[in-house]
């Protein structure tokens, strides 16, 4: 177990792959330099791989302080064992107080493991963070500025504030696309804090031959507008009516989880609490009824759009402009009139 640090960093695990960061760790550099500033520490990031040291001035215009650089050709490629102990040997040394990464597939299998070899807490899939103070009622404790970990239980129905005041560092996965990419400032410098990883071939856990990335058939965060069908849509056939009005706008098909378990999409197009959050300047959603897991991705689109026959819908909750009506008729309409006047 690590000793509480009350004036320790705050720290951002800074994904990468074959020599490219993650938006999802430049994402949390915007709430991590929120945070570090509410607590008058350092904003600093840990970068692990080898041949990486470009990254550390990109990571300095995103807002980090202080990079904390381990490079060593057994670390070229991700691999939990020898990831989660240069951590696990970094947080021993210098005593963050809260450490963040992104709820990747990478961040997702590395938390945990460093969780559990320095005996911490863990709050997964968060939305938000805060810092606040909480009393312990038992011993009238009062514990000052601790790590508030936000984000939804039971199927997305409540939101729960997770603390952990005994175990740190304090440490949260964050999902994907919830934190806005900050502006990057080209005139900030950061330390370089260089670290010799202690590793052998003996502490990968195998020899990595090749890798294959698949992309992502789409890449829903980064489109301006978005048109999504639910499960109202009524089979796959009959989503091509999404796909038209997407392809008249210069849009991106999404979907709701009920649409791609159907199999009427396929699952890169999801967006919600298990899928992509996204923030488009304009969100069409039809025959979505609005779930409030399907809300947590695109509630905060500029302006949504909601199609749908049943007035009472809970996406019109959301919706900035509402049509009450037969999707298989307004679509085919929209589609029509945007067609004409381009």
């Amino acid at each position: 177990m690590i000793d509480v640090n009350t004036n320790g960093e705050v720290w951002i695990f800074a994904e990468q792959r074959e020599g490219a960061l993650a938006e999802t760790s430049l994402e949390l550099m915007s709430k991590g330099r929120q945070l570090a500033d509410t607590l008058g520490v350092e904003l600093c990031t840990v970068l692990i791989g080898s041949g990486v040291e470009k990254l550390c001035e990109k990571l300095a215009h995103y807002g980090a302080d202080k990079v904390y650089l381990i490079e060593d050709p057994l670390l070229e490629r991700y691999q939990t064992t020898s990831y989660a102990k240069v951590i696990d040997e970094l947080i021993h040394e210098y005593h963050p107080q809260i450490m963040l990464y992104g709820a990747t597939s990478c961040g997702r299998d590395l938390a945990p493991r460093v969780a559990s070899a320095i005996k911490a807490g863990l709050t997964a899939d968060c939305t938000d963070l805060q810092i606040g103070d909480h009393e312990v009622k038992k011993t009238s404790t009062t514990y000052k500025n601790l790590l508030f970990q936000i984000r939804t239980a039971f199927g997305g129905n409540i939101i729960a504030t997770i603390i952990n005041y005994d175990r740190w560092p304090q440490m949260a996965t964050v999902r994907e696309g919830v934190m806005p990419m900050p502006e990057p400032d080209t005139s900030r410098k950061a330390e370089v804090v260089k670290v010799k990883a202690k590793m052998t071939a003996a502490d990968l856990a195998l020899e990595i031959i090749r890798e294959h990335h698949q992309e992502k058939k789409v890449n829903l965060k980064a489109s301006r507008i978005i048109v999504a069908g639910g499960a109202g849509v009524g089979s796959k056939e009959n989503f091509k009516l999404i796909w038209d009005l997407a392809h008249s706008l210069g849009a991106s098909p999404g979907a709701t989880r009920a649409a791609v378990d159907l199999g009427y999409i396929d699952r890169d197009h999801q967006v919600g609490q298990t899928g992509t959050t996204v923030r488009p300047s304009l969100y069409i959603a039809a025959g979505i009824s609005g779930a409030i897991q399907h809300q947590a991705g695109m509630s905060e689109s500029k302006k949504i759009i909601a199609i749908n026959n049943d007035p009472d819908a809970p996406i019109f909750n959301v919706a900035h402009y509402k049509i009450v009506g037969d999707l298989n008729e307004v679509l085919p309409m929209l589609t029509k009139a945007i067609k004409e006047k381009v």
